[in-house]
């Protein structure tokens, strides 16, 4: 049995219950239907539990066969197809008594979604003689380059405990390496998939040295990829049997180079040849994500900016939107404006991507009606992205939550040196430098950015080791912002004046509705005795301070206006309604 939620209007987590059943799909009537009935089908679909039903064809008239009614569960049942009920397509119902459900906004873990990869962390052996360690991307890195560039490809397998390598037999056709899934899976690469940097390179012998000093334990063979897969483990392959240690005589271990996407390219030289490659305003963008390589999808059409439909959105389709963006493949495919609705038009519903595509516009899709979707219906996208370890430099001390306290960073970590923990100067610390630690830490969006932290003074940390932190907001980390470096320059250097930030993982996003302000703009001369309160808040320019009140008049351009919130947060005040200061004007 297969369940899917489906009809409008509805989030991601609720809808009419729509069964496949005997090769069709089909609805569940409404008759003698309890919670405990949604629990069971909310748990087939994902979710860990029910928080209520809906009768009478709420999420809209489903079609089709109506496969079930009567139905009756306990609430423990494994599936649907355990509870009472009258018998598979036996039913007295119409289309207008299809049941819905409502499910809670919490995924069962490990739960396989069509539309969700679930990854694992994988062990790499950094250097000789020391332990493995967990990292992201699935690549055991050498200590030799950055992280995300050159390593053996290993992976854990369902039914294997250990971890183990693939083989590649050079010179035949067995183990063909697929350099395009695992580069584009792993390390942001947009080489394999959008042509917009150089080849990726499957085997490269000169790392034949580095891969055979480590004793490999070979399990996974003849592994072939189309190209279009997400993930490695999608792709066809073959295991050893018996004894492994003798496998892969013949050939060596699997090795890729990765090119990092324009956010990560570490040197200036190669940022500046991609950004060259990618002249030209860009047609897509993710917003309203807390992280990077997450968010709402937006599309450039008629020079408007647009949504998508998330009818059929699916891996393969979030996949070329994401190496498109210079990230790796997608890891899950979100719907029902999980990420925030959008403004403005829907440019594009049913978009069909095999994954091969160099860009969204590549993929079949059908031009939006008004009647087919709604901003409630917006697709968007979680990407892989390269472990680049930056979260490790960074850390929060003192505060209430995870998500808040005072900043301390690491100073002098490499070479294997241990790193110098130290504060950041709070002089000139804003909204910008917080927004790049918060991002750094992986918390999110920035709410403050705090220049005094003595009520978070719980650290024996006390030595301020970087000043002058001037960020311009797009940073993957307060490194890449200009700061003194080594010649510290601080004014108050006690620890209450060390910077500290409040991280969110949702914010609001407040967008000026300008078509409007160019309709209703016009000009009036207004009597200056009717301008009294514009003057005391500085609302005229500086010129009416000379004019001859209350005689004469000024010339003022008038316009309505209106701003939407396109976040996934409520827009509030910073100050409390306690401390608003109330003007005899308003």
């Amino acid at each position: 049995l297969r369940f899917r939620l489906a009809g409008y209007p509805r989030k991601h987590n609720e809808g009419r219950i729509e069964v496949f059943y005997n090769d069709e799909w089909g609805t569940i009537c409404d008759d003698d239907f309890t919670l405990g009935n949604a629990h069971v089908l909310c748990r087939q679909l994902g979710f860990v539990a029910a928080t209520g039903w809906a009768h009478s064809a709420k999420y809209g008239k489903g079609v089709g066969r109506i496969w079930l009614d009567n139905v009756n569960c306990a609430g423990s049942e494994k599936s649907i197809g355990d509870c009472k009920h009258r018998g598979w397509g036996n039913s007295d119902c119409s289309h207008e008594e299809d049941a819905g459900v409502v499910c809670k906004d919490e995924r069962i873990p490990g739960f396989k979604d069509s539309n969700v990869i679930e990854v694992r962390k994988l062990l790499a052996t950094v250097g000789s003689g020391q332990e493995p360690r967990a990292v992201t991307p699935e690549l055991c890195v050498s200590p030799h380059v950055s992280p995300g560039c050159w390593g053996c490809g290993t992976g854990s397998w369902q039914g294997v405990g250990t971890w183990q390598a693939s083989c590649v037999t050079p010179g035949t056709g067995q183990g063909a390496w697929p350099a395009r899934a695992a580069a584009g899976r792993v390390a942001g690469d947009t080489s394999a998939t959008t042509g917009h940097v150089g080849p990726v390179s499957g085997l490269l012998s000169p790392h034949r040295l580095f891969t055979e000093r480590q004793q490999l334990n070979y399990r996974l063979h003849s592994v072939s990829c189309t190209g279009t897969e997400v993930h490695l483990s999608m792709c066809s392959f073959e295991f050893y049997r018996g004894n492994s240690s003798a496998a892969c005589g013949a050939g060596m271990p699997a090795v890729v180079s990765c090119v990092p996407g324009p956010l990560f390219a570490t040197g200036s030289a190669h940022k500046k040849k991609q950004r060259q490659q990618q002249q030209g305003q860009p047609r897509i963008r993710l917003k309203g994500g807390a992280k990077v390589g997450e968010g709402r999808v937006e599309v450039l059409k008629s020079s408007e900016w647009g949504t998508i439909c998330d009818d059929r959105w699916n891996l393969q389709s979030a996949s070329v939107v994401c190496r498109e963006l210079g990230f790796g493949s997608a890891k899950e495919a979100l719907t029902g404006a999980r990420m925030g609705q959008g403004t403005g038009p829907i440019h594009l519903n049913e978009v069909q991507c095999r994954g091969t595509e160099k860009s969204l516009w590549n993929c079949p899709f059908r031009n939006i009606t008004q009647e087919d979707c709604k901003h409630t219906e917006d697709a968007a996208v979680r990407c892989n992205i390269p472990y680049m370890g930056y979260e490790t430099l960074i850390r929060l001390s003192g505060g209430r939550s995870r998500f808040e306290g005072r900043v301390e960073v690491a100073m002098g970590a490499g070479d294997g040196d241990q790193p110098r923990w130290g504060l950041v100067c709070g002089e000139g610390w804003g909204t910008l430098e917080a927004m790049v630690a918060c991002r750094q830490l992986g918390l999110g969006f920035a709410n403050h950015g705090l220049q005094e932290t003595w009520y978070w003074d719980a650290s024996n940390v006390t030595e301020m080791v970087m000043s002058g932190v001037k960020c311009a907001g797009h940073e993957m980390s307060l490194s890449h912002c200009q700061h003194h470096g080594a010649s510290l320059s601080c004014r108050n250097t006690g620890t209450r004046f060390a910077a500290g930030v409040i991280c969110s993982e949702t914010a609001s996003d407040l967008l000026l509705h300008a078509p409007l302000v160019q309709e209703t703009a016009y000009i009036e001369d207004r009597p200056l005795h009717m301008l009294y309160c514009a003057a005391e808040e500085n609302c005229l320019a500086s010129s009416a301070r000379l004019a001859n009140w209350p005689y004469g008049h000024r010339r003022l351009l008038r316009f309505s206006s209106q701003i939407h919130n396109r976040g996934r947060a409520d827009f509030r005040p910073k100050a409390g309604r306690h401390s608003w200061v109330w003007h005899e004007c308003h």
